[in-house]
């Protein structure tokens, strides 16, 4: 399923922004700092063009999506913008993290992961 597209088009807090109900692919770190900025919990997925886990990932964030409806999903491809690699220190990818009012409050970073198994990660974070 194509994941929604967003670049840097979102500007300022916006607390009574609609959650989007499919995961937004983020252009770059401006982009993730807007979104995380917009929406008072999101979870971030951190990804590489030609990694298979991430791609593998794409159908499960979907309905990680839509099982969470006050949760913004974003991606974004960590290799298009090197500042998000120094920022969010990602030393491997799939890495996902939950944002609460834009501070990070969780990190998974341990491969493929079930629909359930991100579930209970995003209720631990919150």
């Amino acid at each position: 399923m194509p994941l929604a597209a967003l670049g840097g088009m979102m500007a300022g807090p916006d607390t009574q922004a609609e959650v989007p109900a499919s995961p937004v692919t983020l252009a770059d770190a401006a982009a993730v700092e807007a979104f995380i900025q917009r929406y008072p919990t999101a979870l971030v997925e951190f990804v590489t063009r030609g990694c298979g886990i991430c791609a593998s990932l794409e159908p499960v964030m979907t309905n990680v999506a839509r099982a969470h409806p006050a949760l913004a999903v974003g991606v974004v491809d960590a290799r298009d913008d090197p500042q998000l690699i120094d920022r969010f220190a990602i030393a491997s990818v799939p890495l996902l993290v939950v944002f609460v009012d834009g501070t990070p409050q969780g990190r998974l970073a341990e491969g493929f992961q079930t629909g359930d198994a991100i579930d209970a990660f995003i209720a631990a974070s919150v």
